[in-house]
């Protein structure tokens, strides 16, 4: 695929503020868009989708985190501040947001896929890529319009 026809991604996401990614299995041919929404401006932030839990108080709530005590001390709870805003922080002025980029997206429900695609209704500058399933190219859709289907 010639890389003229990558900078369409950066158009789509813009457009949609959420795509649902279908991609070859064996992997490494989504990192030329990856680096396009680079080279437009954007910050990337990487998360696995399996393990997530409360998507929604990950990303964009503070959320409580408590480890296993063992039986030696006291249970205690930490306060993590919200993945997507703890990185908005932290953007350059000149950049153009943020894109949070979740991989193994097929194990995510319906609901969660839902609660992802509007997040960027909230915060314009917030973008989602999600890889959810399998195909032999890079094809990508609004996830909203993956959701409805």
């Amino acid at each position: 695929m010639p890389l003229i026809a990558t900078d369409k991604i950066v158009k789509d996401l813009e457009k949609a503020g959420a795509l649902a990614m279908r991609v070859p299995p064996e992997g490494g041919y989504e990192g030329r868009y990856q680096l396009r929404l680079k080279n437009a401006g954007y910050e990337i932030l990487f998360i696995t989708a399996r393990g997530l839990g409360d998507i929604s108080s990950y990303l964009t709530d503070v959320h409580g985190v408590r480890p296993s005590h063992l039986g030696k001390t006291e249970i205690r709870t930490y306060f993590i501040p919200p993945a997507i805003q703890f990185r908005l922080d932290a953007l350059p002025a000149k950049s153009k947001g943020l894109v949070v980029w979740l991989i193994e997206g097929r194990y995510l429900s319906k609901q969660e896929l839902e609660t992802l695609s509007q997040i960027p209704d909230r915060d314009p500058r917030v973008k989602i890529v999600i890889e959810t399933a399998s195909d032999r190219q890079v094809t990508w859709q609004p996830l909203k319009q993956a959701v409805a289907a």
